[in-house]
């Protein structure tokens, strides 16, 4: 008879990774090969510090439970010619900590972060004892009003942005729409969701004119310069620039340089074209295999690069990304089409590009420079 075991596996940072183990062995829907294993994306701490730690362990352990419980009931249904109709109710919130748990090594750090909040608002809204058959469209109308109306939990301040209300939603709605596909609810609830709509932003970029005044101003660490100049040269993301591997950039007669790229944020990959300035920059680095830019994290970046923007005496809040923000509008104020800039940038969808496209909306330029009057007294 068929059965099915929950082990754990030891990785890095001091967690152990859970898996079934199955006997004997089930075909993998994926790739149509024979597998006694299936990693659940769930990590539990290997040595607990503290009673939060305990307590996640706790729920995830609980958790998947719950799956093997529910694989096995699957695995035998088959075995004997039965249909599947297995439905789990699970706790809502340690299902939603799992999903968020596998943004931890995907993506940017500050993308996990993100995932992390939405999980305390919703807890902050709901509490931890919220089973998936429980929720209803009333939490999904409910927690949409609460978003809109919370304090800013960090702060304890003021109200929770719209922008932020709307991204902390859409994780949720994700989360539900997974809930489902696994049969934790009965019905699809994210169909009913209505999405907090995002408030236009202003997108701020540094000029040529900018960029070549920061070049001349000193900072502390040159490679946080180089890297945020290489952003601004490729359109590269904080995360791909700090991953960028020797390996990865190559030349050719008709390419020139170009980075065989795999997007973190999209997981695309393509060869991203590179000009002989942001090669330039790359040559500049001590190192000539492995990653290029070798020992910086996102954390150790925002204060030099605060400093060095006051230093050059440039009035605009910039960040890291600002730098992407101006390889995107220069492009396009240099006349790239914008399906190439979109392209470049690695945007699914058109309609992401074309908010650059309003920073720099170059027919409202040259239509207000058609009436000049030559007036007295001005020159």
């Amino acid at each position: 008879m068929a059965n099915v075991t929950l082990r754990n596996k030891k990785v890095s940072n001091g967690k152990m990774s859970l898996y079934l183990d199955y006997y004997p062995a089930i075909i993998n829907p994926s790739t149509g090969k024979e597998t006694r294993r299936e990693f659940l994306k769930l990590q539990i701490h290997e040595h607990p510090k503290d009673e939060l730690e305990k307590a996640h362990n706790k729920e995830t352990i609980e958790f998947a439970e719950l799956i093997r419980a529910k694989r096995l009931i699957q695995i035998r249904d088959k075995e004997y010619g039965f249909k599947e109709n297995t439905n789990f109710s699970v706790n809502f919130i340690a299902f939603y900590d799992s999903v968020v748990e596998e943004y931890m090594n995907k993506g940017s750090h500050n993308n996990y972060l993100s995932w992390k909040a939405s999980l305390k608002y919703f807890i902050a809204f709901a509490g931890k004892n919220l089973n998936t058959h429980q929720l209803s469209l009333l939490h999904i109308k409910k927690y949409r009003s609460f978003l809109l109306e919370t304090k800013n939990l960090r702060t304890n301040k003021g109200r929770l942005s719209t922008n932020t209300a709307s991204s902390y939603y859409k994780k949720f709605i994700y989360v539900l729409k997974e809930a489902y596909k696994q049969n934790f609810t009965l019905s699809n609830l994210a169909l009913h969701a209505e999405y907090i709509k995002e408030e236009e932003t202003h997108r701020e970029y540094l000029t040529e004119e900018e960029l070549r005044v920061l070049w001349k101003t000193k900072i502390k660490d040159e490679k946080i310069k180089h890297m945020a100049f290489f952003s601004a040269l490729t359109g590269l993301r904080f995360v791909d620039v700090k991953n960028l591997t020797w390996e990865k950039i190559y030349k050719d007669t008709h390419q020139g340089y170009y980075i065989q790229l795999r997007e973190q944020k999209t997981g695309n990959i393509n060869n991203h074209p590179i000009s002989d300035s942001a090669y330039n920059i790359l040559k500049k680095q001590t190192t000539s295999s492995g990653v290029v830019f070798s020992g910086i994290k996102y954390s150790q970046i925002s204060r030099p690069l605060k400093k060095w923007i006051e230093d050059s005496g440039i009035n605009k809040k910039i960040s890291f990304h600002n730098f992407r923000h101006s390889y995107a509008t220069l492009q396009l104020a240099n006349g790239t089409d914008i399906y190439t800039v979109s392209k470049l940038l690695g945007h699914k969808n058109l309609s992401t590009t074309q908010i650059y496209t309003k920073v720099m909306d170059k027919n409202k330029i040259e239509a207000a420079n058609r009436i000049n009057l030559d007036l007295d007294g001005l020159s």
